[in-house]
């Protein structure tokens, strides 16, 4: 199932959406990864890493170009990330946190906290 959804052999976009919602959290986690800035790329010696709660990002694209803020959440299930400094206000007045996917970001700062994560890089 890993090597079917990460390289998907079918060319038609249908089979290529339900294999990526019908994939299992752990394949989903790999495609939950964005770009690292400059600055990271020479220090880590690596092109992307997967998103995780408490890395700083900037976005590139979208409504919100250029905004900076630590990752809150990681939905897996849906491929989204949620930042701290992206918000919009709801019809009641109250701020709600938006959802981006996560190739619209650049990884700025990772939080090496985890032991296993300094020990893949």
């Amino acid at each position: 199932m890993i090597g079917d959804v990460l390289y998907m052999k079918s060319a038609k976009a249908r089979k290529q959406r339900k294999r990526m919602f019908n994939a299992t959290l752990n394949v989903k986690q790999k495609l939950v990864a964005a770009h690292l800035s400059k600055e990271m790329k020479t220090q880590l010696k690596k092109r992307s890493l997967p998103i995780r709660k408490g890395d700083e990002v900037k976005v590139l694209r979208g409504k919100f170009k250029g905004t900076s803020g630590k990752v809150t959440k990681v939905d897996l299930k849906r491929a989204e990330i949620f930042v701290d400094s992206i918000k919009r206000k709801r019809i009641n007045g109250e701020e709600t946190q938006v959802a981006i996917h996560p190739s619209n970001f650049v990884i700025t700062n990772a939080d090496m906290n985890d032991s296993k994560r300094i020990k893949k890089r």
